[in-house]
């Protein structure tokens, strides 16, 4: 066991929180990293009340223990928070939103708040605000960046601006035991692991995103904002694919500009009607995806250079903490005399 001010605040066993990656971190992901022991978040943005309700009662039916949930504030639908104050969750992780305006009505009811940013004046507003824990998010990360600062730079720093006794999660660059061990030599009481997760059994993403996650180095990922179809604007970290090496061709124009502009490239097959997807679009590839998904973005951070295989999610939980344990006791320790 690891213990910090996340394993206590949460009642976890080790301080491994899963990312809420969206369209990727689902109900069965999320319980099973919490079933092994860890912090599994679902990702529930864009959706409305009544499937929330449903990926919270399905990832209950896997795990009783701690959960939490992620939104993007841009996409909160009207009546989301509410649902989630009445279900039996642990936490509401927040992200790309003002904290004064969206930590206080939740607290107040009695849930605790994880807020996820990228800057040290995000993160005291955060802390201001009532945040239960500050989520660092270094430019490293997969998915959608709101920094520009590295995880080795900003958690520190963090920690210094916050004081010692604010809970701290570090988030990007890592996906083994050995991140997990610098992230707390860095100040952190835990760490989030995306990239990792994305090539889980449990993870609902597509196989080929699964095996391109894989078979990545850190140098073919790119900082952009080139996939803005559904979020103009937020810059994100995607593996390089034939669309990223077709637009570069192109000399990287600008958004209305590029190549193929409005081409329909698959369908989002969800409980819903059929969605058609166009070029540039900032949907995951999934498993509820028809077409050609390599058009789509494949999220992933720099940490892809540590990411081999497809493991079940608990065997991953395991390993990390592991060896995070065999770090700190077998090569930390003894370099003190």
């Amino acid at each position: 066991m690891l213990k910090t001010r996340i394993t206590e605040l949460f009642g976890i066993e080790y301080p491994i929180v899963s990312a809420g990656m969206g369209g990727v971190a689902l109900a069965e992901l999320a319980g099973a990293v919490s079933e092994a022991g860890g912090l599994g978040t679902i990702a529930l943005a864009g959706l409305h009340a009544e499937a929330v309700q449903a990926e919270i009662a399905a990832a209950r039916r896997i795990t009783k223990k701690p959960l939490a949930v992620n939104l993007l504030v841009p996409f909160l639908a009207p009546g989301v928070i509410d649902a989630l104050l009445k279900e039996p969750i642990q936490a509401i992780t927040f992200f790309w939103g003002e904290p004064a305006e969206q930590i206080p009505p939740v607290k107040k009811a009695g849930m605790k708040v994880i807020w996820q940013c990228g800057s040290l004046e995000e993160a005291v507003a955060a802390k201001d605000a009532g945040a239960d824990v500050i989520m660092m998010q270094g430019v490293e990360a997969g998915g959608h960046v709101r920094g520009t600062t590295t995880t080795l730079a900003l958690v520190p720093a963090a920690r210094d601006a916050l004081g010692p006794n604010t809970p701290l999660l570090a988030s990007g660059g890592f996906a083994d035991g050995r991140g997990l061990a610098a992230a707390l030599a860095l100040g952190a009481d835990g760490a989030v692991f995306g990239t990792r997760f994305v090539a889980s059994r449990e993870s609902a993403a597509h196989a080929l995103y699964k095996q391109r996650v894989i078979d990545a180095s850190a140098q073919e990922t790119l900082h952009t904002e080139l996939f803005d179809v559904g979020w103009p604007h937020a810059p994100h970290r995607v593996i390089r694919t034939r669309l990223v090496e077709e637009w570069e061709r192109a000399g990287r124009p600008v958004s209305g500009q590029r190549p193929g502009e409005g081409q329909v490239i698959g369908t989002y097959k969800g409980t819903g009607p059929d969605v058609p997807l166009v070029k540039y679009s900032v949907m995951t590839p999934t498993d509820y995806i028809e077409g050609d998904v390599e058009q789509l973005p494949f999220y992933a951070g720099m940490s892809v250079n540590l990411v081999n295989d497809v493991m079940p999610a608990a065997g991953i939980v395991q390993q990390i903490a592991r060896e995070a344990q065999e770090v700190i006791s077998e090569r930390l320790t003894s370099l003190v005399k």
